[in-house]
């Protein structure tokens, strides 16, 4: 893997992270995190380098979409120009005193819950899309395919595209 946290010129890179809910949406129990999400939300769309994240139209969203055929897992699918866009809105203060609250409202799962990858400029990832890098990512670890927040993976070179190994 290569050392490099900007993104290049006809690559953003893609992120989804999941969450398994300890509690159904409209409980009391979700209230502060219901409550949050159009806030963060519209942080995240604001933030330097955002792109793109799967939203349902009508709610705004994305907690109608799941993964593993599970229907407490609630998804979050972005795309930013850069891993240095993506890491300052994930941990500026705002977002981060948000997820301190996770435990409060998520099982803490012992697999990778969150994964990254490069995507031509203009490529929308699909639920399905996101779902086989996780599962790439917690088969192999880190690799240039499939990686987490903290690795820094330079973007496929202009034409080319990494694929699974």
């Amino acid at each position: 893997m290569a050392d490099q946290t900007q993104g290049s010129q006809g690559y953003e890179l893609a992120e989804v992270n999941i969450a398994r809910l300890l509690a159904p949406l409209d409980s009391p129990e979700l209230a502060d995190f219901v409550a949050g999400l159009e806030p963060i939300n519209a942080l995240g769309d604001a933030a330097p380098g955002f792109v793109w994240r799967l939203k349902d139209e009508a709610l705004d969203d994305a907690t109608s979409f799941r993964m593993f055929d599970d229907d407490w897992i609630i998804v979050n699918l972005t795309v930013f120009t850069s891993a240095e866009a993506l890491r300052a809105f994930v941990y500026g203060d705002a977002h981060r005193s948000y997820l301190r609250r996770r435990p409060e409202w998520f099982e803490r799962l012992v697999e990778a819950v969150t994964v990254l990858w490069w995507v031509p400029a203009g490529h929308r990832p699909t639920v399905a899309e996101a779902q086989e890098r996780l599962e790439h990512l917690r088969k192999h670890g880190s690799t240039d395919y499939a990686f987490q927040l903290n690795d820094t993976v330079a973007p496929p070179a202009p034409g080319s595209e990494y694929l699974p190994q």
